[in-house]
């Protein structure tokens, strides 16, 4: 018996190998080599000045507030747009659903590049919204839809709205069709079911995207460079700034912990209140 137990944990622990190599060799020494280049000055010598410096000033302060703000927008817009297409994935069956899938995917297929360039392409002051609202009579003027906050979350929104419909979609997936028939039995219409039982049963799905999404949209950087332009600075661009154009790779390095830090202490939150309060039971079922 104990042969055997150590026979396939021997086993586990061989196949385990070549990627724990990877992540170690790739991954975790270069993410330490950062976190101690992080606390060097420029004549790499030990210093907690690069700390110092984010804390001390608010205009890095405005800088992160403006990135979970966004951030929180994404999610906000993800999910009012991602559940109705979950819900509808639910409800389908067969190629019906495949084919929702498959739309849904396809288009995340493509680089983000490109698709913000299309985006570029629509919100443009001489854009297609902007070209047909004028044409109609709507408005007088462009409406400025980029290089703004407004612009940027449009791009997230849609670079990053696969995560929550999948998220929320797989909590669907599991709801038992029984307790639709019984609540039917007992005289519950279809705006009753839904909030005494598919919105409940789906929160952990909800959670799981707004995690996902949120955490995404922190750590962007393509999107808000594109859409938002000069701006919008976010924590992402700002590091690229320090590290690439100003070439302080201390500092660039401090930033990027720091937002990994908030970023983690942020999810990490806001999966513990849901988790061990008002939907603890949600998550034990």
């Amino acid at each position: 018996m104990a042969k055997t137990s150590l026979r396939t944990s021997l086993m586990i622990g061989l196949l385990l190998a070549p990627t724990l190599v990877v992540l170690m060799v790739f991954f975790l020494i270069p993410m330490l080599m950062m976190f101690f280049h992080s606390f060097e000055d420029k004549d790499l010598h030990f210093t907690l000045q690069n700390y110092l410096v984010f804390f001390k000033d608010l205009y890095y302060w405005d800088i992160l507030w403006r990135s979970v703000k966004i951030s929180v927008w994404t999610v906000l817009v993800t999910f009012v747009f991602g559940y109705p297409v979950a819900m509808y994935m639910a409800k389908s069956e067969g190629k019906v659903r495949s084919l929702v899938t498959l739309l849904v995917l396809v288009p995340h297929l493509v680089s983000v590049v490109i698709r913000n360039f299309g985006w570029t392409i629509i919100l443009n002051e001489n854009g297609l919204i902007n070209s047909l609202l004028m044409n109609m009579g709507i408005i007088q003027k462009p409406l400025r839809l980029m290089y703004n906050e407004l612009g940027t979350v449009i791009g997230l929104a849609d670079s990053f709205i696969v995560y929550m419909i999948l998220a929320i979609a797989t909590s669907l997936y599991a709801i038992d069709q029984s307790l639709y028939k019984a609540a039917s039995i007992m005289g519950a219409r279809r705006f009753t079911s839904f909030f005494t039982i598919t919105f409940p049963l789906s929160l952990p799905g909800i959670f799981s995207g707004i995690v996902l999404v949120f955490s995404l949209s922190m750590s962007a950087f393509v999107t808000p460079a594109l859409l938002g332009g000069t701006a919008v600075k976010v924590m992402p661009t700002l590091i690229y700034q320090e590290i690439l154009i100003t070439q302080n790779w201390p500092f660039g390095t401090a930033l990027s912990f720091i937002l990994l830090a908030f970023t983690l202490i942020l999810a990490g939150t806001f999966t513990k209140l849901v988790e061990t309060h008002r939907y603890k039971e949600v998550f034990q079922s």
